[in-house]
């Protein structure tokens, strides 16, 4: 049987245009294998918000050249977001590729691949769409990002945003749930600006109250927001919505009012702060994540320590940190001069990432001993895990106990801490219920 390997860096939305991808390819017949040196198609799916993650992509691109002059008949396909206005200059640097897809360009990969295995993908393909998806699973909204800031290239490589409709989006969630799905993420680049360039005009409130009224789904949450599209309607959808998680992921990026403007990020520091202060008087235990840059270009020590009192002040569940690096073609490389030496990136990043660990683990000291509904979603480590409502990671010491098991829920005591993740013990589990998904925990 022809074999396929999907190898993934970057974002989620990366991550669910592979899962879609391999689903059309398993509609072709093709099997899916774990060794990118073994599978007869490859795909690499890229991401060049960093250079570290641009720098993996075009070191496995070296290693497959190498195999792919032992197997000339090896296909290789590369999408995602390294793919760009240079691809000319892509296929001149790297002959070995076959095939160059743009984000979610999932056509020209499958052709290749049906040529492979003597199939035309034209009227075989039913639905891009996991046939045994995972119990959290990932649907795209809204494709690209409309916000420009200086030091991102997603606009250039995502393009305009272009929302998909509201029965669209309710109907893959039906279809999803009937395959074992309990929880769906929405997923944009901005995701609160979901539905204004629908015809008629919508927003994220409005999807999440129809995605909310679909029966056996259990869970909603939704990434990654922008602080001046997050409006007090969508703040109050996920207050309202028994589905929808108290977990809100707001990036800051940095906490000086002259690097937002520099960043071209659309708001202050106390606007950013005001909007903090808004969700969590409408979203009880709302848990609140954020992003980080730093030693972006022109950062001074005074403009850093800037950036730590915000994350002293807010107290964020969890903070994604990374030091700066210029992306050519973005605003920032050609207005910015990278001025903060590399060494300096680190020692900030490294202050950055102490200061937060302290306050995780304070914040989840204050968890010993309270009990949560865990969606179980993994094994890790030689236990089961899952996750709370507030997308707390948990370990499960005493699963042999219960009937745990992936897909399931369990009422879990928190018996331990530490700043990244529980650990606890099942104290009730889901029982099994005939025609039903409800959760019914034995007296």
């Amino acid at each position: 049987m022809t074999t396929y390997h999907i190898w993934t860096v970057g974002c989620q939305m990366n991550k669910a245009d592979s899962e879609r991808l391999g689903s059309g390819l398993e509609q072709l017949g093709l099997s899916e294998c774990d060794d990118p040196w073994t599978a007869d198609v490859v795909v690499l799916n890229t991401c060049v918000v960093r250079q570290s993650a641009e720098d993996t992509a075009t070191g496995m691109l070296g290693a497959l050249k190498k195999e792919k002059e032992k197997d000339p008949a090896r296909r290789i396909a590369v999408m995602g977001c390294m793919v760009g206005p240079q691809s000319k200059e892509l296929s001149r640097r790297f002959p070995q590729v076959d095939t160059w897809a743009r984000p979610q360009e999932f056509e020209p990969i499958l052709q290749m691949a049906g040529e492979t295995v003597g199939i035309d993908p034209d009227g075989c393909i039913q639905e891009l769409l996991p046939a045994d998806p995972r119990v959290s699973t990932f649907i795209p909204i809204i494709h690209g990002c409309d916000k420009f800031c200086s030091f991102c290239i997603i606009p250039y490589r995502r393009g305009r945003e272009v929302s998909r409709s509201i029965e669209e989006l309710v109907y893959e969630t039906e279809m999803l749930v009937s395959r074992g799905v309990r929880e769906v993420i929405l997923l944009g680049q901005n995701v609160d600006s979901y539905g204004h360039d629908l015809e008629p005009a919508h927003d994220l409130a409005d999807l999440m109250y129809a995605v909310n009224e679909v029966e056996g789904l259990d869970r909603i949450r939704f990434l990654t927001s922008h602080p001046s599209d997050m409006s007090a309607k969508i703040i109050r959808a996920v207050g309202e919505l028994p589905k929808v998680c108290e977990n809100i992921n707001l990036p800051f990026q940095a906490g000086d009012d002259v690097v937002l403007e520099r960043m071209r990020r659309g708001y202050t520091r106390d606007e950013y702060l005001r909007k903090v202060d808004e969700i969590r008087e409408n979203i009880p235990g709302v848990a609140m994540v954020t992003d980080v840059i730093v030693g972006f270009s022109g950062e001074t020590e005074s403009q850093f320590a800037n950036t730590l009192d915000i994350l002293t002040q807010v107290r964020f569940d969890k903070v994604h940190s990374a030091a700066y690096s210029v992306r050519p073609g973005t605003i920032a490389a050609r207005q910015h001069p990278d001025t903060v030496s590399v060494e300096e990136k680190k020692r900030r990043l490294v202050q950055l990432n102490e200061l937060q660990e302290g306050i995780c683990g304070d914040i989840n000291s204050g968890f010993d001993d309270s009990e949560f509904d865990v969606l179980i979603d993994g094994h890790s480590r030689g236990k089961y895990q899952g996750r709370t409502r507030t997308d707390k990671l948990v370990y499960i010491e005493n699963s042999e106990t219960f009937e745990t098991r992936i897909g399931g829920f369990a009422m879990v005591r928190i018996t331990g801490t530490s700043p990244w993740s529980l650990q606890g013990e099942v104290t009730a589990a889901e029982m099994s219920a005939t025609g039903d998904r409800l959760r019914v925990y034995p007296a």
